[in-house]
């Protein structure tokens, strides 16, 4: 079990043209990401298409099950060790369509966790997950939570519940809602004593325009570091099991 686990959260710019462009970029941050020590890099809601569910009525804006255009994500995750949570939607074996994030594990496995509290027009897109789902790496337990989770105090009190040292949120939040991105991840964190990670998406999509604040928070629920800006950014933060053991 390691003391310390180095986290990179990525505000990520999506690019046009879908799946495959915006999965090579992923490349390339994961490769940034690891220059840093990063083990784990979470990228934000949709990072592979972008937050544009017009753009969903095209097909191959969807994943489906061992997708091949996964494969260079997969490979960089292999070859660093590193485990990348990316955003996107797609289909389970038997056609049930999902807003997900997809854990790619170094060994290939990818472990997928399900949006909970769909809102608007995802709830004629999509069917809902029931709850977070916890990823396990050098010992540490990681909540995987996709943006309107984090607002309900119940997903995140479910993870604290399984043991999550941490809640990691990809999402999109836009500009004017800073004070409420704020009060979700430190009310997030310090409610449940855990780290709090988000992972925001940057730029401009159909919601409007991003207000960065990418970054962490610790276990009293204080903001350690964030992003700078509002569009593409890697912030990395280095979770310390000290911090944890103070609060519990």
């Amino acid at each position: 079990m390691s003391d310390a686990l180095t986290v990179s959260a990525v505000q990520y710019q999506a690019l046009d043209g879908g799946v495959v462009p915006n999965a090579m970029e992923h490349v390339r941050l994961i490769e940034d990401a690891e220059s840093h020590g990063s083990r784990l890099v979470i990228f934000p809601e949709l990072s592979l298409t972008g937050y544009n569910l017009p753009s969903l009525k095209t097909p191959e804006n969807w994943l489906e099950p061992d997708d091949h255009r996964l494969g260079d994500i997969r490979e960089i995750c292999r070859r660093t060790g590193i485990t990348a949570v990316v955003g996107a939607a797609c289909h389970e074996t038997d056609g049930t369509p999902r807003l997900a994030s997809l854990a790619i594990h170094p060994e290939g496995i990818i472990q997928a966790a399900f949006k909970t509290h769909l809102h608007g027009q995802e709830l004629e897109m999509f069917a809902a997950g029931d709850g977070a789902v916890l990823l396990e790496l050098d010992g540490w337990k990681i909540a995987l939570a996709i943006c309107f989770d984090a607002a309900v105090p119940a997903h995140s009190a479910g993870a604290a519940a399984a043991g999550a040292d941490a809640y990691a949120v990809s999402a999109v939040y836009t500009r004017q809602e800073e004070h409420r991105l704020a009060l979700h991840l430190g009310a997030r964190a310090t409610d449940n004593r855990m780290f709090g990670v988000l992972a925001n998406l940057g730029g401009t999509s159909t919601l409007g325009p991003s207000c960065g604040l990418s970054g962490f928070w610790g276990p009293d629920g204080l903001l350690m570091k964030r992003a700078a800006g509002t569009g593409a950014e890697l912030v990395t933060a280095i979770l310390q099991r000290s911090a944890l053991r103070k609060f519990r």
